[in-house]
């Protein structure tokens, strides 16, 4: 290399971890609690439980910390040497503090700056171009980004629609520098906020201020149009997929793995079918986490981190709430 090339650093993933409660609740439970079924939730949604964290005065930092010390003990990372803690979260502990700072704290990577970053379920998504953008820019060395949802405390257990869907986890991957051509490769986002109450808590913000008839209305729980947001998904998700793909002149067979936010197996399979990628290439593990918002990516990393070998070709989507949605493109590092 000549003095006149700059080095090319890319943002690599070089560390994984997650958490899980240890409280699973099955379809069965769900049989006694609403009028569903465990065939209907499985044909409808391909979930079979979900966790769900129960301990009084635990929340979502609670979540993400233990993900952030499982990869730090793997990793062997000295949380003294982390830049940046991003946690991409719709369920903070508080509404004002942001939870990453309470998180960064708590792990002990005290010469850190941290905040939240809400984008839905495609938050880990975009947190990930997030982080990728700073490893680039040469500014920081290390970016920990977590995933963590407590959604059990936004879901109504007497809404047959939602309370099926949706569980609590947390998942974190760190971000370093790259020379050897690894890592974050293309991204391609989107959003529209004009449907953005077929998926949303109507009330607790400026617009709906928390008062008395908000309470007694339930509008504090989390709802969604189902029809809407499924076909707005299923198009879009993989519209973005395919620009992605198209755009690196990439070819189904190039991919290694679909990395598919687990809002729902119908969704993910849809895409999947689009993109004819097949079976075995696309990541699952919602029938037994069931959608974790912005947990589900990083617990698919964590749980499949084994299959990976260096060089894999990852593409990345999502769908949230919002609307947002995008697709990215990352090549394994280790």
């Amino acid at each position: 290399m000549n003095h006149h090339q700059k080095e090319v650093i890319k943002a690599a993933i070089t560390a994984v971890g997650a958490y899980v409660p240890d409280t699973v609740l099955t379809n069965q439970e769900l049989e006694n609690m609403v009028d569903t079924s465990d065939s209907w939730i499985t044909s409808r949604t391909g979930i079979k439980e979900r966790r769900i964290l129960k301990e009084p005065g635990k929340a979502t930092s609670f979540l993400a910390i233990q993900a952030a010390q499982n990869l730090i003990q793997k990793k062997q990372l000295d949380p003294l040497t982390i830049d940046l803690v991003m946690v991409a979260t719709i369920t903070p502990d508080v509404p004002v503090a942001a939870t990453a700072a309470y998180v960064a704290s708590q792990i002990g990577a005290s010469n850190a700056f941290a905040y939240d970053l809400q984008a839905a379920c495609s938050g880990f998504l975009y947190g990930m171009s997030t982080a990728a953008a700073y490893i680039s820019s040469g500014r920081y060395n290390k970016v920990l980004l977590i995933g963590a949802d407590m959604m059990s405390s936004i879901v109504d257990y007497t809404d047959r629609t939602t309370c099926i869907i949706f569980g609590d986890g947390a998942g974190a991957a760190l971000f370093e520098p790259n020379t050897e051509g690894y890592g974050w490769e293309d991204e391609y986002f989107r959003s529209n906020g004009t449907d953005r109450d077929a998926l949303r808590i109507k009330a607790g913000g400026s617009l709906h201020p928390t008062t008395q008839q908000t309470l007694d209305a339930g509008d504090h729980f989390i709802r969604q149009d189902g029809q809407t947001v499924y076909k707005y998904a299923v198009t879009e998700m993989a519209h973005v997929t395919e620009t992605m793909l198209q755009r690196n002149s990439l070819t189904a067979s190039d991919v290694s793995y679909l990395v598919p936010h687990q809002a729902n197996k119908r969704i993910v399979d849809a895409t999947a079918k689009r993109l004819e990628i097949h079976d075995d290439k696309v990541l699952m593990n919602i029938a037994y986490y069931g959608n974790t918002t912005a947990a589900t990516l990083p617990l698919l990393l964590n749980d499949f981190e084994n299959n990976f070998k260096k060089g894999d070709k990852l593409i990345f989507a999502a769908f949230g709430g919002g609307f947002t949605w995008g697709a990215a493109y990352l090549t394994w590092a280790y």
